[in-house]
């Protein structure tokens, strides 16, 4: 049952030929025999899952039940839930059990999910590759060796080795599309603000945004009904309007203009990876698209740019682990100085301490007008720039990563290396849009995935997009070797 869609899942639970609770049993005993090799969860809920799957298979028995009732799924430990630790891959929150649920964890939840357990991540989302969780690195399915990208690593890894179906991701500067990426799966950032942050432990306060990671577009949808929508008691929560994401999935791609920045296919991007990304440009042609060449005004200032505001927003979010209301506290503290010091510098590991402190120079009097003020002029101009192309085109177009996943530590003691992983990804987030990356070949035996970037709000096109493609290829539809015995 573990190879099923969410879709076949949903199905079955309903026609009768399985319950949620033997489903949920069978992810459990992969979870069991095989996370060892790949350490992608951090909180397994066993028995908590079970007592969820029983309740569902009774709503489905009395007709009262949610749109995914019966559905295991995964969360990221950066989301709060109600009774079950809530670390964020971090010693600074080992011991945090919340009181309550974020909101998307509860919406889904009304749909009728099962909650499988909190998934391992890069601490406080701070990375590319999933090695600074304090619980140990996350091994991508394809090849244990490499990373499954990072901060949503340990969600990436566990739907494609095939420990859960779908699993919630967030992503502050390509955290969901990277890690979606690099293990061959599908994986949805949305528009800021369509998916409530309530809840969602904060990195970057205007950059993060949750999503949903599974194998496929048509999955994808079916997670975004659930989790999209205005949440009064978050503040940065779009008031619009959600669209039934799974009813224009499979409409036409005639007339539908690609455009292709010149940028993101130059010098850095991998042959290979170049090769394929190509190849399922190809295949959206023969499906009715036209490709245009465009130019993304201003892409060169993304990096700088992101690792001005998010550490910044980071140092700012992160201010409140003191070592007095909750989390870490250092054991026998000399006075109050000590206590906040040695607390955080114990705490928080060493990716979070650098970020931390680039952000409070960044913010300190005399460096805020130079870095900081900076930022948000370049960011401005860098959102701009998507404005312009899309007075030309629909969606633009290209790698989500400049190659395929890099070996487990091969970057980790190389800040600049890892941050430049995210060279095609980040500026989507500082300009707030919607993007996604789906599966789109292999190289070096280990996947690529092509990002599609829409206007605000324009998810719907994106996911129609990307289950075309997937109703042409089965690129998606790829086990990693060994993976899902």
């Amino acid at each position: 049952m573990h190879e099923l869609t969410i879709a076949e899942m949903a199905r079955g639970l309903r026609e009768k030929r399985f319950s949620s609770v033997e489903l949920t049993q069978g992810f459990l005993d992969r979870i069991a025999a095989l996370d060892g090799q790949y350490n992608s969860f951090i909180t397994v809920c066993a028995e908590q899952a079970l007592a969820e799957a029983a309740a569902a298979d009774a709503a489905l028995a009395a007709g009262d039940a949610g749109a995914l009732a019966g559905i295991p799924i995964a969360h990221k430990d950066i989301f709060c839930t109600d009774g079950v630790r809530t670390s964020c891959a971090s010693k600074m929150l080992d011991n945090f059990v919340p009181p309550y649920d974020a909101t998307v964890v509860t919406r889904l939840k009304q749909a009728g999910t099962v909650m499988l357990g909190k998934t391992n991540m890069d601490e406080f989302a701070m990375g590319s590759s999933n090695e600074t969780s304090f619980y140990g690195a996350v091994r991508n399915p394809w090849d244990r060796e490499r990373v499954p990208g990072g901060s949503s690593g340990g969600s990436a890894a566990a739907v494609a080795a095939r420990l859960a179906p779908a699993a919630t991701g967030t992503d502050t500067g390509g955290s969901i599309r990277q890690p979606a990426a690099l293990c061959g799966i599908t994986g949805l950032k949305p528009t800021y603000g369509r998916v409530s942050r309530l809840g969602m432990i904060a990195f970057a306060s205007s950059l993060d945004q949750g999503g949903p990671m599974a194998r496929s577009a048509q999955d994808c949808a079916l997670l975004m009904n659930s989790m999209a929508g205005f949440d009064p008691l978050d503040s940065t929560s779009a008031q619009r309007e959600v669209p039934d994401y799974s009813a224009g999935l499979a409409q036409s791609l005639e007339g539908l203009r690609i455009g292709l920045p010149r940028e993101y296919f130059g010098a850095g991007l991998d042959p290979d990876t170049a090769k394929a990304i190509h190849a399922a440009l190809a295949e959206l042609e023969k499906l009715g698209a036209t490709l245009v060449d465009i130019s993304l005004a201003h892409s060169d200032l993304a990096i700088p740019t992101y690792y001005v505001i998010a550490p910044a927003e980071a140092s700012t979010n992160l201010s409140r682990y003191d070592g007095v209301r909750y989390g870490y506290r250092c054991e026998d503290p000399a006075d109050l100085l000590d206590l906040y010091t040695r607390s955080r510098g114990e705490g928080f590991g060493d990716e979070v301490n650098r970020r931390i402190l680039v952000g409070t120079y960044a913010l300190s009097a005399g460096y805020y007008d130079a870095y900081y003020k900076k930022a948000q002029q370049a960011r401005r101009l860098i959102k701009q720039g998507f404005d312009a192309c899309f007075e030309q085109v629909d969606v633009i177009a290209g790698p989500t990563t400049p190659g395929p996943a890099f070996g487990l530590g091969a970057k980790k003691d190389d800040p600049v290396a890892m941050y430049l992983e995210d060279v095609y990804t980040l500026a989507v987030n500082l300009a707030g849009l919607p993007a996604m990356s789906i599966p789109a070949g292999l190289a070096d035996n280990c996947p690529v995935g092509l990002q599609l970037i829409g206007r605000h709000f324009d998810e719907a096109r994106l996911l129609n997009i990307a289950h075309r493609f997937q109703s042409a290829t089965d690129w998606h539809q790829l086990t990693p070797p060994g993976g899902a015995a």
